[in-house]
């Protein structure tokens, strides 16, 4: 029986090499040269790579791969729809970021509404205070929260320890706090958080704009650790100007990097944190690689393959 050739980021190395099955002939890439001059050969492909141009171009020289691999949750930027005229089976890294992510929502929640950067700050000067910067508990706000996949539910199962009232918005709605698609918009000015969790589409694109924001509380914190597209981003700096909402927790932006004299570093009520959400943890890439193991298995059985992506809804 020949092998199926697998064509990989030589980081994941280490913790699949010793474990990779007979019928598998893995071939590693370091650089993006590398990963387009091997991609042909690959029946099997993991282009991840920093930049999602790199792994488009990789992913389209792969013409004669069936199954990519992606430790990404978020599949924007890669040519889906050519991947569904080759028929290639796409799976991707949802949930596998999901904890860390969570916690780093939690986090940026206590952070705003405990005024902690003010107290980092007065440590910097050496000053002691003697008040508070922040006085909000969440313990009995309310929190809207956009996206009911992986990192969604762990959002809400900590935040439902801290007390907080938490509604989602899924496509079922109507019932025990859960809001239609159609529904939320005209109960935005309900919440105290405003918290986006959806995948990068076209249907999500823009989905908090001005409406959106001047519909919110003017109080109202809004975090964001889902795309920079979601968000109409020069509408969300007039709404923290001019006092529309409270504050902005935003872990995603656009573009990545923020160029370093955008206006949003300098706003006293915007958080950023750089895209770091998923990479505060060091288990990554071990449940990645475990997971394309057992996935390998699956499709050696002719099984469907866990954690795979609709082509056409982009998730």
């Amino acid at each position: 029986m020949s092998k199926s050739v697998a064509v990989m980021s030589a980081m994941i190395r280490p913790l699949l090499e010793s474990k990779l099955p007979h019928w598998v002939e893995p071939v590693y890439f370091s650089t993006r040269e590398e990963a387009l001059a091997l991609a042909p050969r690959a029946d099997i492909g993991w282009f991840d790579m920093y930049h999602r141009a790199d792994m488009a171009a990789a992913i389209t020289a792969a013409e004669n791969m069936k199954w990519l691999n992606s430790i990404y949750a978020g599949v924007d930027g890669m040519p889906l729809e050519l991947m569904a005229q080759r028929g290639v089976t796409l799976t991707n890294g949802a949930g596998i970021n999901a904890i860390t992510i969570a916690e780093y929502v939690v986090m940026g929640m206590l952070n705003i509404a405990k005024g902690y950067r003010d107290v980092i700050y007065a440590q910097q000067r050496r000053e002691w205070l003697i008040d508070s910067p922040g006085k909000m508990e969440l313990f009995g706000s309310k929190a809207l929260l956009l996206g009911y996949g992986a990192i969604g539910k762990l959002i809400e199962e900590r935040l439902h320890g801290f007390g907080v009232d938490v509604s989602v918005v899924r496509r079922s709605g109507g019932q025990n706090g859960v809001l239609g698609p159609d529904e939320w918009r005209a109960k935005l000015g309900d919440f105290d958080w405003v918290i986006l969790a959806v995948p990068a589409t076209d249907e999500t694109d823009d989905m908090i704009g001005a409406a959106e924001l001047a519909a919110m509380k003017n109080s109202a914190i809004l975090v964001n650790i889902a795309r920079g597209t979601v968000v109409d981003q020069d509408a969300l700096i007039h709404a923290l100007q001019s006092g529309e909402i409270g504050h902005a927790f935003l872990d995603v932006t656009t573009p990545e990097p923020l160029p370093s004299d955008h206006i949003l570093w300098t706003m006293d009520n915007v958080h950023i944190s750089m895209h770091l959400s998923g990479r505060a943890q060091d288990k990554m890439f071990v449940r990645s690689a475990q997971r394309f193991l057992d996935n390998l298995e699956r499709w050696h059985q002719g099984e469907t393959l866990a954690h795979q992506v609709d082509l056409k809804l982009g998730y």
